[in-house]
């Protein structure tokens, strides 16, 4: 294998099964100093609720808040300070995804499991929820629409928004608008991980929920984790955003640069894996990589993201498919001519975009799937919000006399045996009265 270090991330040339593990490296985090100050934080606004987010959004934010909530003025002016063609596409977004996870409603059903017992289960949304919009370097209006509209069709009684104000105290008037339009319930001018905070304790202002959701940076990320071993559920683990392209022969270099740049440009701490068969094609997009890079107004920021990124040439698409599933990648885009048949073969991803022209962006915005999906690996074990990340199932179980005729002794005789007297005679007790 040969392998490059450039200003463009790493090149790894017919790598063997034993360097898969390297190409799925994540950017290193110092998750040890990202704990220290994420417990701080949150200690401090689980003692002093509305002071300490004050105190916080004063030092990472840098404003100063006469009040936490956003005001009914406030979001109606937002809708006059954004135009007609943003508004649309707002809501052409938001029909789809009302259209696709509308779609994802369970249908309960009784389940006779043997003579007398009679099973099922019923769908409950979640009270209240939490949803985290990121505001800093890019406002994710688009992230609203994504994480409120599928807790208004599940049926969320509270759904609360923290976002990071500008300097002025205002929030985006687009995330306040696309807010309105999915039936959010209160807005409030906090961000980062005192955003978390606030929503898992509950504040003065801010009301504690019972799950939160939404993207974030390394201390976001790292707050949502803290929190959710005793406060509060979470969606997933999810972190600095990434994106794996599989190219051949057939794709198009310049789509995949653009897809490629556009991962890049989220943030510095994203990463792109580029798998290709065709070590021309690994060229052209290289190419093509650094001429669309010029004129990103993001530029410093994707070529930052480069560093950490990885370009993979492989003997065949197989290999691709398996380099690609050890990997586990957030979103996935096959762009190669034989794309039907690899989508049978994807094993771990997030969200996948299959053909030339199924571009990340239309996830991220209005194709309708969710893009608040699992990243650095977890897509092995998580998938992204949907319908059911809002609900609860719960069970019910009815036992007529023919039940308890037909699995009373069972029950008996393995409480019995795991010598949990009292459960045996629970059940004893009904089988003596048949």
């Amino acid at each position: 294998m040969n392998r490059e270090k450039t200003i463009y991330g790493e090149y790894f040339h017919y790598p063997a099964a034993t360097d898969w593990e390297k190409i799925s490296a994540r950017p290193h985090l110092d998750t040890q100093q990202l704990a220290e100050v994420v417990k701080d934080v949150l200690a401090d606004i689980k003692a002093n609720g509305d002071e300490a987010v004050r105190k916080y959004e004063s030092k990472f934010d840098h404003v100063e808040l006469d009040s936490l909530k956003v005001r009914a003025d406030e979001i109606n002016e937002a809708e006059g300070l954004i135009d007609d063609e943003l508004k649309n596409s707002l809501l052409t977004a938001y029909h789809n995804i009302y259209t696709f996870h509308e779609s994802q409603r369970f249908q309960s059903h009784h389940v006779e499991t043997c003579p007398g017992v009679d099973c099922w289960q019923k769908s409950m949304p979640i009270e209240k929820v939490g949803l985290y919009i990121p505001g800093g370097t890019a406002p994710l209006f688009s992230t609203v629409l994504m994480l409120a509209t599928p807790a208004k069709i599940a049926g969320c009684k509270d759904i609360v928004i923290c976002t990071p104000p500008n300097k002025e105290g205002k929030v985006n008037p687009a995330i306040l608008m696309a807010a309105k339009i999915a039936g959010v319930t209160e807005i409030f001018k906090i961000g980062g991980v005192q955003a978390i905070g606030a929503m898992a304790y509950g504040t003065e202002t801010v009301p504690k929920v019972y799950k939160i959701f939404g993207p974030g940076n390394q201390y976001v990320m790292a707050a949502k984790q803290h929190v959710s071993l005793t406060d509060v559920a979470i969606d997933m683990p999810a972190g600095p955003s990434e994106v794996c392209v599989i190219a051949d022969d057939t794709s198009n270099p310049i789509f995949v640069a653009a897809d490629l740049l556009s991962q890049a440009e989220h943030g510095v701490d994203s990463q792109v894996l580029l798998i290709t068969t065709s070590e021309t094609m690994l060229d052209e997009i290289i190419a093509e990589i650094k001429s669309q890079l010029e004129v990103l107004p993001r530029k410093q920021i994707a070529v930052k993201a480069l560093e950490n990124s990885k370009f993979v040439l492989v003997h065949d698409t197989a290999e691709a498919m398996a380099i690609s599933n050890a990997y586990a990648p957030e979103h996935l885009i096959i762009a190669t001519a034989d794309y039907k048949e690899l989508s049978e073969k994807v094993v771990n991803a997030g969200s996948v975009f299959l053909g030339q022209y199924a571009c990340e962006s239309a996830g991220d915005y209005a194709s309708g799937t969710n893009h608040t999906l699992p990243t650095h690996g977890y897509a092995k074990a998580y998938n992204g919000v949907n319908l059911d990340s809002y609900c609860r199932k719960i069970t019910f179980q009815h036992l007529s006399r023919q039940g308890v005729d037909s699995i009373g002794q069972a029950v008996v005789t393995m409480a019995e045996n795991e010598q949990l007297e009292a459960h045996a005679n629970a059940m004893r007790v009904r089988l003596t009265n048949l």
